[in-house]
C-alpha cells in the first residue's frame, strides 16, 4: 500500500504542476512512511541522513507545498510544536493532552460526515468551506495508568 499511496501523491503533485524533487520525493515518502505526526526537526534529522545537502528552509517549504495541495495537514500537540501528518486517506486525530502523543483513527463513515458538517457551515456561515479537520482530546491510557499509580 505504501508504494501506491506514494505513486498516488505524487501523480497528485504531478497534476498541479508540481515539480517533483529528489528532496520533496524524500519528505513525502517519509511522512507516508512513518506516519509518526513528525515535528519539523524530526523530518530533518530523519531525511537528512539519506540527503545530507538537504537544508531546514527546504523542509520547511516543501512542508508548506504539501499542506498548500492538501496532502499533509499541520496538527497542534501541547508545547512541542507543529507535527505533521500525511492526510491521503481521510481520518482524524486523538491527542493526549498530558504527553501530546497524537493517534490516527480511521472510521469508516468520516468523510460523509465530514461533507455534511462542511454544508451544514456552509449554510449557517455562508463561507466557502475549503478544509476540515478533526482532533479529539483525552488522557492516553500510558498517561491514565501513571495517574492512577501516582495516586
Amino acid at each position: 500500500m505504501t508504494k501506491k499511496t506514494i505513486d498516488e501523491a505524487i501523480g497528485h503533485l504531478k497534476e498541479n504542476h508540481i515539480r517533483i524533487t529528489p528532496q520533496r520525493q524524500l519528505i513525502l515518502e517519509y511522512l507516508i512512511e512513518k506516519r509518526n505526526h513528525p515535528t519539523v526537526e524530526t523530518i530533518f534529522q530523519a531525511v537528512n541522513a539519506k540527503e545530507p545537502n538537504l537544508s531546514l528552509a527546504t523542509v520547511y517549504n516543501t512542508l508548506n507545498l504539501l499542506v498548500e495541495q492538501g496532502l499533509v495537514i499541520e496538527l497542534t500537540s501541547g508545547d512541542d510544536g507543529v507535527h505533521y501528518d500525511y492526510y491521503g486517506r481521510p481520518h482524524f486525530h486523538v491527542i493526549c493532552v498530558n504527553c501530546g502523543k497524537i493517534i490516527d483513527v480511521e472510521y469508516p463513515e468520516y468523510a460523509a460526515d465530514l461533507a455534511k458538517i462542511d454544508r451544514i457551515a456552509a449554510e449557517k456561515t455562508g463561507y466557502d468551506i475549503i478544509a476540515n479537520h478533526v482532533e479529539v482530546e483525552g488522557i492516553c491510557p500510558e498517561c491514565a495508568s501513571k495517574a492512577k499509580v501516582a495516586k
